[in-house]
């Protein structure tokens, strides 16, 4: 077996969260090789979805921003290029405001950063193995179209979403066990253009109980306030498309139509007509539907449920096109302009690290003194998507839902990155130590965690240290990020 080269830092996964990692590691004077098994970086950003409303929960509840760093540069840079809406107003600033950007145009400037930072691309390439030296790892066995190699890494970052790098290392992980609990399902994005936007206003304004978003359903005294601003805005406004623009929608749901297609039997019963926006230049705005085609509990760590997920979501979306332009006012002449290469994975491997977030810590708006990142999702018990019940995406109200309690964020300690039993890795993005109640596919959250993997392993390789040693004193990696942008303190 050929040695393909040696990296000061080797990170598994181009997608969003390895992406950033990568990124922040070269620009911190790291040698870096990223190895992807695409064609292309930037995953969930932009590759697997999300569609469009890809800077999610940027903001508390309390309307202070809590995503700094990559995120809000790569958010800033589309902007500058039309290819973003700008931010709301400060009193419509919450978890649920949107940072909508063009995920293509996103997608080539990540590229043309990675570049410019001077990483290395192994695209095309699936990583199969590690190499070991009693518990450290020393580097990624790997195939291509050119054979089979090794690529050796003083620090190894585990980004591939699925996590099997860190599990051929021997990181210890727990997965949802789908005999008692629905996994949180897969699904495929894809966007549709040539909607008149005037008819959908004129629709939910003749029936204002639609426009109350269906995780609000049967919980709208948790959420009186936002219902209140948004029933207010759609009165006054014009074109619901202002609303998007304004921060104050950022998804539609159709439940009483999607209910007619369902019951007339001209939808699959495994998601919704619902949809969220993608901006593109010159003020298009395309619908982007993502919890229309799920692949009901589908474990995506066994290949033969991955595979059959990936043809079933295809499936439903060509049913589920036919019924929009049935059934949704003004899409008749709507048509599909883009859909993903693959399903967008939500669930999957949850490892153990040095310290694991669990649920009870988003209620308590946690704080370390060891914080690389600040967050705001929710966890819960039970999916936080659900293909289980016909017609309806969002399906958490029977279940114990865990959110940040007077409007603030909590933290995401360092540790969290340091996988147990195995020295020489980082583990980032989805792989990240959270417990099974955790939702961990947030695209922005995964960035930010992906940076501070990224300049952890940059000043592990500096200062000849592991990433557990690191543990004992965070500070220089704080002062790194915060340099680079990050928001790690001052908020609520």
């Amino acid at each position: 077996m050929r040695l393909y080269g040696s990296y000061d830092v080797v990170v598994v996964g181009g997608g969003a969260s390895g992406s950033a990692a990568a990124l922040e590691a070269a620009r911190n004077g790291a040698s870096v090789c990223l190895i992807e098994i695409n064609g292309g970086v930037g995953g969930m950003l932009n590759i697997v979805g999300p569609p469009g409303w890809a800077f999610d929960h940027g903001y508390n509840n309390a309307g202070e921003r809590i995503h700094g760093g990559i995120v809000k540069e790569l958010w800033e840079d589309c902007l500058a290029l039309d290819c973003a809406m700008p931010e709301g107003k400060p009193e419509d600033r919450s978890m649920f405001t949107q940072n909508y950007i063009d995920i293509d145009y996103a997608g080539i400037l990540l590229f043309e950063k990675l570049r410019n930072a001077g990483v290395h691309f192994l695209l095309h390439t699936m990583a199969v193995d590690v190499l070991k030296e009693d518990d450290t790892v020393r580097g990624v066995i790997v195939e291509n179209t050119s054979g089979r190699m090794v690529v050796m890494g003083k620090i190894i970052i585990e980004a591939s979403g699925e996590g099997d790098i860190g599990a051929k290392a021997g990181v210890p992980f727990n997965v949802i066990d789908k005999a008692h609990e629905e996994i949180d399902p897969p699904s495929i994005t894809f966007h549709m253009d040539g909607v008149d936007w005037k008819k959908v206003t004129e629709y939910y304004k003749s029936n204002p109980d639609q426009f109350i978003p269906e995780f609000a359903i049967g919980r709208e005294d948790a959420y009186a306030d936002m219902i209140a601003r948004r029933m207010a805005a759609l009165k006054e406004c014009d074109s619901i498309i202002d609303l998007v623009r304004a921060g104050i929608v950022d998804q539609i749901d159709y439940r009483a139509l999607t209910m007619e297609a369902l019951h007339n039997g001209d939808l699959h019963p495994y998601g919704d007509l619902g949809h969220f926006f993608t901006p593109r230049q010159f003020g298009v705005v395309q619908a982007a539907f993502q919890h229309t085609a799920q692949a009901f509990n589908c474990d995506t760590t066994d290949i033969t449920e991955y595979s059959a997920g990936e043809a079933e979501t295809r499936r439903q979306v060509a049913i589920a096109i036919k019924a929009i332009q049935k059934y949704l006012p003004g899409y008749d002449k709507a048509y599909l302009t883009r859909i993903t290469s693959s399903m967008r994975t939500r669930e999957g491997r949850h490892f153990v690290g040095d310290y694991t977030m669990v649920g009870d810590e988003v209620t308590n708006c946690a704080k370390f003194d060891d914080v690389i990142a600040k967050c705001t999702m929710i966890a819960q018990t039970g999916p936080f998507h659900s293909a289980a019940t016909p017609g309806t995406a969002m399906n958490i109200q029977p279940r114990a839902v865990w959110q940040c309690e007077g409007g603030g964020s909590y933290d995401i300690p360092y540790r969290c990155l340091v996988p147990k039993n195995v020295e020489g890795m980082l583990i980032t993005g989805k792989c990240m130590s959270m417990s099974l109640d955790f939702k961990r596919d947030q695209l922005p959250d995964n960035m930010l965690w992906g940076q501070a993997a990224g300049a952890a392993a940059a000043l592990c390789v500096k200062n000849n240290i592991s990433p557990r040693e690191m543990e004992k004193d965070v500070s220089e990696l704080q002062a790194v990020l915060k340099a680079h942008g990050a928001i790690l303190d001052g908020t609520k």
